[in-house]
């Protein structure tokens, strides 16, 4: 049975808790690393040019024209959002005054209302009671002599009024007017606030679809690379097979078999030759001797061993071990317990991070443009391109 551990292929994420001084290592480390991932984008270093035409230049050429198209989207954003907060504020300006203008009706209204009663209710008291005005006024004194008069006075009351609601009527033309055009410039400033609106929400969707398709276009672009890695690393693996057969023939026609002709033909059954060299010369030595072992999740077996097999922190871990450092069986933690290391000082045995923390896969630095790692689930261990973008967070030396 394998032992328990928390490793992942390098295809897949983990969350994993960080300790203080993983936190650390990510702050002193992760932001250099992000700066060379921001350098570089989205593409993936480290892989041989290809030629022209092939489809891993035509995937990435397509996601610059999209990532261009997304810029542009993003930039007119700002200015889309601008003219409609413009719009709302003229339609609120628009608003405000169309209240006034309702306001300043009813206020008139009110007015002539209230002179209207006092003028009516001081012409008839005067009228029918002959009171304080009559003594005061000739018009008002009783009897059929001053039925005249008293007709002259109910007129002039009643011109009075007419008057007042002459000129609310006229008041009234004249704000309802107004409100009329400001109702005109209100439906206006709506329709633009709405155009603006849907302009925002249409570019919105645009730069959505363009994220999406951008991320779809990095998604192929990374399976073909895996495919071109997974070629070049079979035609090595066969390469190294013909050299190992070309080398047992070699031996078996110089002279009767022996047991170190019988330790080079069992192939992974063989156990690995010890590295000659100390430290992180010696941890790639002990990892080189392991090309070829199957990637098996939760496993450090090495060639010798019954069922031989790595995962990505099983084969770091094993390899520092031949050289007498200790390192967990998890990658999230190997970066925790190794001291950071800026790109520009990678040496032989550093190990590389991937994921939050390092938490996802590990790989370690062979030398210029090369590492070595236990890949995923059907592959075996290779060496292969340094992968310095995507997910790739900082570099340690245990």
């Amino acid at each position: 049975m394998f032992p328990i551990v928390t490793d992942v292929e390098r295809t897949h994420t983990l969350s994993t808790p960080r300790s203080p001084r993983g936190i650390s290592v990510l702050r002193r480390v992760g932001i250099p690393a992000l700066t060379v991932v921001t350098v570089f984008g989205s593409t993936v270093l480290g892989l041989a040019r290809p030629a022209a035409g092939d489809p891993i230049s035509a995937a990435k050429a397509k996601a610059a024209a999209i990532e261009a198209q997304l810029n542009n989207a993003q930039n007119q954003m700002s200015a889309l959002s601008q003219q409609y907060d413009a719009a709302k504020y003229h339609l609120s300006q628009i608003n405000a005054s169309i209240a006034t203008t309702q306001a300043n009706i009813a206020a008139d209204q009110k007015q002539v209302a209230a002179d209207k009663a006092t003028l009516s209710k001081a012409a008839v008291a005067n009228y029918i009671s002959d009171g304080t005005a009559a003594a005061q006024n000739s018009l008002f004194s009783g009897g059929d002599s001053t039925l005249g008069a008293t007709d002259e006075y109910n007129k002039i009351a009643e011109g009075d009024i007419t008057l007042a609601v002459a000129n609310l009527h006229t008041s009234e033309n004249a704000l309802n007017a107004q409100q009329a055009q400001l109702q005109s410039e209100q439906n206006q400033a709506q329709a633009q606030e709405t155009a603006a609106q849907n302009a925002v929400a249409a570019n919105a969707q645009a730069v959505q679809q363009q994220k999406s398709a951008l991320s779809q276009e990095q998604g192929e672009i990374a399976k073909l690379v895996q495919e071109q890695q997974q070629a070049e690393a079979a035609a090595a693996a066969a390469a190294a097979r013909a050299k190992q057969q070309a080398a047992a023939a070699s031996a078996s026609t110089a002279g009767p078999s022996s047991s170190g002709n019988r330790s080079t033909l069992a192939g992974l059954s063989t156990a690995a030759p010890p590295p000659t060299a100390a430290g992180g010369a010696g941890a790639v030595q002990a990892a080189e001797s392991q090309i070829g072992v199957p990637y098996v999740w939760g496993d450090e077996s090495p060639k010798g061993s019954g069922s031989p097999g790595f995962d990505c922190s099983g084969l770091t871990a094993w390899a520092w071990g031949q050289v007498g450092v200790g390192l967990p069986h998890f990658s999230g933690a190997q970066m925790s317990d190794s001291a950071p290391v800026p790109i520009n000082d990678l040496q032989p045995g550093d190990l590389l991070f991937y994921g939050p923390g390092g938490s996802t896969h590990v790989a370690m630095y062979v030398g210029p443009g090369q590492m070595i790692e236990a890949p995923y689930t059907g592959a075996s261990v290779w060496i292969t391109s340094l992968r310095l973008g995507g997910n790739f967070v900082g570099a340690g030396r245990p």
